[in-house]
């Protein structure tokens, strides 16, 4: 009998993925704060600009932290990541002033960049082909269930029991024990793991077997993934999807307010109901990308799910344009959030099946372009309203959206998982 060991280590990647989002959000409630602003002497473009420096540093880190990952082992480097942002996160209670501020959100992004490529890498070996779905979707929803948690916990801690410095201080104590908890765990390979049996690795590799996934890469595969047409197909597909995506979670409550008069507090709630259906979805896309991937083989088991998941969302958006009430537009909405994360476990398993012995730094190539992608519609939303939105029904803004999924679908259609990278 296999033992299990494998799950222990899905466990303990997604109470990492879990608290990469914890810190990750709560920032979020803490800079609306007037008390945080106050104690730093803080403007608001200062505050946009410590908002924004993570962006910046998390997609800049993504090649360099896989790398890193794929040359010295994920037992290595996953802890040290986790440790460096959870001591930023630290550093950011302690701040003094902007500059201490910034120097420590751009390091927190910088070492947040390296936690889902290392993740995608270790369940390339960890899990077989058949389960890297299932297995994606488990971890990438524990990001969601942080993402989730993060703004009800740290409003929860804030308004009954700790200041914005403790509670920081708290989030950040609490990722050591998570650094240690995956260094116990965890082992880079099932054959170095002392209480994996010959069973279990036997039934990992049973299904795929890289030949060339052997030793550390030298150097970072940039001229590798810039040679390859199918990386770069991924590439336009995770800038395309984000690009629609992220108005979810930017400017969808301003969007209730200003466009369908709806109550803030309603408002919340209905974006809530938004950001589950992504949940869901993201729980069932890993059971559909294996499943797909048995019966229609590896390139159209990866390719046809994300052509499906995202011409579903571009109908979803279209509908927005002739829904009149609020209701019917969380329907539609909470649709694309379904569809787009359904496709996530697609995505992660692509990068695992094509990255070879440079997976991380794979991984981290796709979502450095998709983060651009997500650091652009904040910044074109209101460039097309003014320009083109002349009754401010934001039709122009869901035409953007819907033509974020329309390349993203497209390119979709021409990824395929059987061209490694290199």
């Amino acid at each position: 009998m296999p033992t299990n060991v494998r799950y222990h280590i899905m466990g303990a990647t997604t109470l990492t993925s879990v608290l990469l989002y914890l810190d990750r959000i709560c920032i979020a409630e803490i800079a609306k704060l007037d008390d945080f602003k106050d104690t730093l002497s803080l403007s608001e473009k200062q505050t946009g600009m410590i908002l924004s420096a993570f962006f910046l540093a998390y997609a800049l880190g993504q090649v360099p932290a896989g790398w890193l990952s794929d040359r010295f082992g994920a037992r290595k480097m996953l802890p040290i990541y986790i440790a460096v942002w959870s001591l930023c996160t630290m550093l950011t209670g302690l701040a003094n002033g902007f500059l201490m501020l910034i120097i420590a959100r751009l390091m927190f992004g910088m070492a947040q960049a390296g936690c889902y490529p290392t993740a995608s890498s270790l369940i390339k070996r960890w899990m077989p082909l058949p389960a890297r779905g299932t297995a994606s979707s488990i971890v990438a929803f524990g990001g969601r269930l942080g993402g989730a948690a993060a703004p009800l916990l740290t409003a929860w801690l804030l308004r009954d029991y700790l200041s914005w410095r403790w509670v920081l201080g708290l989030y950040g104590l609490s990722g050591f024990f998570v650094a240690f908890h995956f260094w116990r765990v965890f082992r880079d390979t099932p054959a170095e793991h002392p209480q994996s049996n010959d069973a279990e690795r036997e039934w990992i590799l049973a299904h795929d077997v890289d030949e060339d996934d052997s030793g550390p890469p030298e150097r970072p595969p940039v001229l590798l993934l810039i040679q390859s047409p199918t990386m770069w197909l991924m590439c336009a597909l995770q800038f395309g999807i984000n690009i629609g995506w992220v108005f979810l979670v930017t400017w969808l409550p301003t969007y209730l307010k200003e466009v369908k008069q709806v109550d803030p507090t309603i408002g919340g709630f209905m974006s809530t109901i938004v950001l589950v259906a992504g949940i869901v979805g993201m729980l069932c896309g890993g059971p559909l990308a294996d499943f797909a991937t048995k019966r229609l083989g590896n390139r159209w088991g990866r390719s046809l799910p994300l052509v499906v998941c995202y011409s579903i969302a571009i109908a979803a958006y279209l509908s927005c344009l002739y829904l009149e009430s609020a209701w019917a537009f969380i329907a539609a909405a909470s649709v694309v959030a379904f569809m787009t994360d359904m496709s996530v476990p697609s995505i992660w398993a692509y990068m695992q099946d094509v990255g070879g012995k440079n997976t991380a730094a794979v991984f981290g190539w796709g979502n450095m372009w998709g983060n651009f992608g997500a650091a652009t519609t904040p910044l074109l939303v209101p460039i097309v309203l003014e320009r083109w939105d002349t009754n401010g029904d934001w039709h122009e803004a869901f035409l953007l959206f819907s033509a974020g999924y329309v390349v993203a679908a497209l390119a979709a259609l021409g990824i395929n998982a059987n061209r490694k990278i290199g």
